[in-house]
């Protein structure tokens, strides 16, 4: 069974719970790192960051990240080093992401995509497996050597 972690602000706050709840359904271990309450006044980076940092952590194999739009989420969920999110809305970027680029992150928006699409691309992402193929394995050790850069101080 894969334990993911699900996480959202008050904009995906009712889609997360019905998410989590058809995840759980299916046969998923479901970890719920917020919000526990809608609270129009949260901040995404209060439940997505655990998240990601669960995901990079090991403690969980996925995360699914909501909010409004989806793109806070993404960009706080790609603060964490390790962690390798997007905001997806079609079926292809859901299984290409995993498969091509070793996403581990799914972030979409509460008041963009309804129920149903979502659990279809959620699906999509978490059935997916990242090929290993060469030039993918390339690319993202390209992309992980920019986690090890420096911070670079401009006066």
């Amino acid at each position: 069974m894969m334990r993911i972690g699900i996480a959202a602000d008050h904009g995906g706050f009712s889609l997360k719970g019905e998410l989590a709840e058809s995840l759980r359904r299916a046969g998923y271990d479901v970890a719920d790192f917020g919000a526990d309450r809608l609270d129009p006044t949260d901040d995404y980076p209060d439940f997505v960051v655990p998240l990601a940092r669960a995901v990079a952590a090991g403690e969980v194999k996925r995360g699914v990240a909501l909010c409004g739009s989806g793109v806070g989420a993404s960009v706080a969920a790609n603060k964490v080093p390790g962690v390798r999110a997007a905001l997806i809305h079609d079926v292809f970027s859901a299984h290409q992401g995993v498969e091509d680029d070793d996403m581990d992150v799914f972030c979409l928006g509460g008041k963009v995509i309804g129920s149903a699409l979502a659990l279809e691309l959620i699906e999509a992402f978490l059935t997916a497996h990242f090929s290993g193929a060469l030039r993918h394995r390339r690319r993202l050790a390209k992309v992980q050597a920019l986690e090890l850069e420096l911070p670079k101080i401009v006066p």
